[in-house]
């Protein structure tokens, strides 16, 4: 649980030690342990864990699966083995857990549901990947018939590997299964799609494909959820867009939720999406696409998480209702982070049409790799370590407070969400609605409609969000995605298209809100990309309308404009693109632009040649995760494909140049100003801060300025391996956040706390234990390298403890002036808000 703001800013902007000490003589190895005992995890007071079961590795694997049986038994299958029946003992008592081999012909399962008398198994396991029904022959007799329902498969007849098949749960209809399924699955064959099957990639510029060939070549829509008949025949796609969801839970109200993994690789890049809690309405699209072309967040045509939280690997999730926990926890999906070993309580407030969620740390443990979890008949939890061969275990949570654990007299505050009508007045009506839920599902109902019923009013629209939204629908109706659509069999018509052009065109673009913006923005990208470019009068007139407001100084609407222009090949682009890299605070902004003008052979100058190149030699040396550098070099790739053998000539010293051994994207350091004490400043902040008037800008400036985004994420940008910052108000105060910049490790926080490992050969190991594979631990020693990662084997480990020295320096304030100290707080306290009253 967060406790302090140290909590929230303890991983920031400097490398952890790597030290050595002279070695002893080499001591034996120790055996290889058992899994961690519940008393060395941390729980938040009032809980108590306590380890049922350590799985010997050599003869039951690594449980990466579990469900509840009648009875109150439970199921958990190995990751590479077959399933176990367990028989946990009684809550208080000291009577062991029952184990028994299950004689079934089946292995490798990593989703498990006991429902209409079956127990079902999505097998993720190369040619045997699918969904199995498992029954008796016998009422009441042992599990002894394995039925395959249906065979899953990989893109390309290739395996599915960990992104393969993955949960399976009851729908609450109590007529079917809900089947979740990672991006490396292959659509299957479906019956009905609450989805649009007009989906496609949509992206105006070439695509940089991911720098290490992973999933090279896939197209979208990604991981996918079905609704599916108990018999297995009839499938129905409910939500698409996911990159490796592996699990999922349904809440009181029928809602469905999931927790979505992230790509670790992308780190510090701008198409970086953090792992994030999604709230999946019917027909919802989350927008995966490989390599550099996930749609962001706020795409009109996706939708965004509801919770963000940041680096890890998404395993099981389960909502707390049965468990005799105080109401708070009844109520809240618990979701788990394989790699950081930590499980969430992540909490829910209304939110319009759905819910937001706040995450809480329930337990965390040093390593704990958690693969599933379930609420047992007894009341309390059962959760599982594991997955990739490392050690499993089997734990128990119990809560022995003193908090009430009655049942809650709602059973969930959760809304049932706004019912879209779905007729074409109906929908209309809720397509410029404020939430942006209702908007979505207002424009997946329409897209079901014939468009002769509505494209003459789309086009007539005045409303501007209404418009938007209503005409981002006829476009993706009326032609097909050319990355899917080879044949381009649903051609855009260009009389149609000049018709939506001069539709958008009647948009005064200076009085839409920023979000309005992108979304108008979003059209363009789908419009151009799947009807194809457009006239010279068209373009003439695009950018007669939009250069003189472009830069506009909103960071993703200059983003998002600066692809149109370059796709256009606008005359004025290389000039203020070229200005804006040069002047972008964070190499995630800097990555954006340099992206889009690495495809643009307009308008270019010597002068603005040589800068763009000059900063791929110091982009070199920017850190990132696994595939950045490979990204970098193939956007430097592209870029060179446009130089004329004239200027590849004249450009070659600067082609050559080899980086700089240490670069940030701000700059050198700034200088020394005083050393500021907390008494002095305190008081200082508290006034200055009252009386407004502070400067956003400003304050980004010197988040940057101080390096924070290399490490932490606030307002939709920056690095990873820190906490998102942007919420952070919400949590403390003014003087709390002071401190917490100025004195670190005062309280170090659990949550980001970083380990000290002793190796039996006397060396020193510090930072945060990251992944685990076998017998290796992997720590991340290098806060500000993503990939700065140093291999532990197990067995050479003598102790692992908590670090007492916050990884966040300190002194980051002294070299600020007073007044600057004030608009970095107010940026920080401000949520990312732009019209905050500070500011005022």
């Amino acid at each position: 649980m967060i406790r302090n703001l140290a909590l929230a800013l303890a991983l920031v902007c400097a490398p952890a030690a790597f030290a050595q000490k002279k070695p002893p003589a080499k001591a034996p190895a120790k055996p290889q342990p058992g899994a961690e005992e519940g008393d060395k995890l941390k729980t938040l007071k009032g809980f108590k864990a306590e380890l049922l079961y350590s799985v010997p590795k050599e003869q039951q694997g690594s449980w990466v699966s579990l469900t509840t049986l009648p009875g109150g038994k439970l199921v958990a299958c190995d990751q590479y083995g077959g399933l176990f029946r367990i028989t946990p003992p009684p809550v208080g008592t000291k009577d062991g857990t029952k184990i028994e081999k299950l004689n079934l012909d089946i292995a490798g399962a990593q989703g498990l549901c006991w429902a209409f008398d079956s127990l079902y198994a999505v097998v993720n396991s190369g040619a045997k990947s699918g969904l199995y029904r498992i029954t008796a022959s016998t009422k009441g007799g042992e599990l002894d018939k394995v039925e395959l329902l249906r065979k899953l498969t990989g893109h390309g007849g290739g395996g599915l590997g960990e992104h393969g098949p993955h949960a399976v749960l009851k729908h609450p209809d109590g007529k079917r299964i809900t089947v979740v399924c990672g991006n490396q699955t292959k659509l299957t064959e479906f019956n009905t799609s609450k989805v649009p099957q007009n989906w496609g990639e949509d992206h105006l510029l070439p695509r940089l494909p991911d720098g290490n060939g992973f999933m090279a070549g896939v197209m979208g829509p990604g991981g996918a959820i079905y609704n599916v008949t108990p018999d297995g025949k009839e499938w129905e796609l409910f939500s698409v867009g996911f990159r490796n969801q592996y699990d999922a839970a349904y809440d009181t109200n029928g809602n469905l939720f999931t927790y979505d993994a992230d790509m670790e690789w992308d780190y510090n890049t701008p198409w970086y999406r953090p792992t994030r809690v999604c709230q999946v309405p019917a027909g919802s699209e989350f927008g995966w696409r490989n390599g550099a072309g996930k749609y962001p967040a706020y795409y009109a045509d996706n939708l965004p998480g509801i919770c963000d939280i940041g680096p890890g690997s998404p395993t099981g999730v389960v909502f707390g209702y049965g468990a005799k926990f105080p109401a708070k926890y009844q109520n809240a999906l618990f979701i788990c982070d394989w790699s950081y070993g930590k499980m969430y309580a992540v909490h829910m407030t209304p939110n319009g049409s759905v819910m937001k969620g706040t995450q809480e740390e329930f337990i965390t443990g040093t390593p704990l790799p958690l693969t599933d979890l379930v609420i047992g008949d007894d009341g309390a939890m059962y959760f599982a370590t594991g997955g990739r061969k490392t050690q499993s275990g089997l734990y128990r949570v119990t809560y022995t407070g003193t908090e009430s654990t009655e049942l809650p007299r709602s059973p969930s505050s959760m809304p049932l969400g706004k019912i879209v009508d779905p007729s074409v007045e109906g929908t209309f009506k809720q397509l410029g609605d404020w939430d942006r839920f209702t908007r979505f599902s207002a424009r997946v109902a329409l897209e079901f409609q014939d468009p002769k019923l509505w494209a003459d009013k789309a086009l007539a629209e005045e409303d501007p969000a209404t418009k938007i939204n209503a005409l981002l629908a006829l476009v993706r109706v009326s032609a097909s995605c050319p990355q899917h659509d080879k044949e381009r069999k649903k051609a855009g018509d260009p009389a149609l298209r000049a018709k939506i052009l001069e539709s958008l065109g009647k948009l005064d673009f200076t009085k839409l809100t920023v979000e309005q913006r992108l979304a108008l923005i979003r059209v363009y990208h789908v419009l151009f990309n799947r009807f194809g470019p457009p006239t010279d009068a068209e373009r003439t007139a695009w950018l007669a309308k939009y250069e003189p407001v472009f830069p506009t100084g909103q960071r993703f609407v200059d983003g998002e404009l600066s692809q149109v222009f370059v796709y256009l090949q606008g005359p004025k682009t290389a000039e203020k693109t070229v200005k804006l890299l040069q002047e972008a605070l964070t190499q995630e902004e800097q990555m954006e632009y340099a992206r889009a003008l690495r495809v643009l052979t307009a308008g270019w100058t010597p002068e603005l040649r040589k800068t763009y190149f000059e900063w791929f030699v110091k982009a070199q040396a920017y850190k990132g995760g696994n595939s950045f550098a490979k990204f970098v070099l193939a956007m430097k790739a592209d870029a060179v494909k446009t130089l004329s053998d004239t200027e590849k000539v004249a450009l070659q010293p600067t082609l050559d140049a080899k980086p700089p051994e240490t670069v940030t994207a701000v700059g050198p350091p700034r200088p020394f100003v005083k050393k500021y004490e907390m008494a002095e400043l305190a008081p200082f902040v508290e006034k200055g801060l009252a009386a407004g008037k502070r400067d956003f800008e400003k304050g980004r400036k010197l988040f940057a300025a101080g390096n924070c985004f290399a490490c932490h994420r606030y307002d939709n940008e920056g690095g990873a391996t820190g906490p998102d910052l942007t919420g952070i108000a919400g949590r403390f105060n003014q003087r709390d956040l002071l401190e917490s910049i100025m004195l670190p490790s005062k309280e170090v926080s659990d949550q980001y706390q970083a380990v000290v490992i002793d190796t039996l050969d006397g060396k020193k190991v510090t930072g945060r234990i990251v992944n685990l594979n076998g017998t290796d631990i992997m720590v991340l020693t290098d806060m500000m390298n993503p990939n700065g990662i140093t291999k532990v084997k197990h067995v050479d480990v003598d102790k692992i403890q908590p670090s007492k020295v916050s990884m966040m320096p300190e002194g980051l304030l002294d070299t600020l002036k007073d007044e600057e100290i004030l608009d970095l707080m107010a940026y920080l306290l401000s949520r990312g808000d732009r019209n905050h009253a500070v500011f005022k």
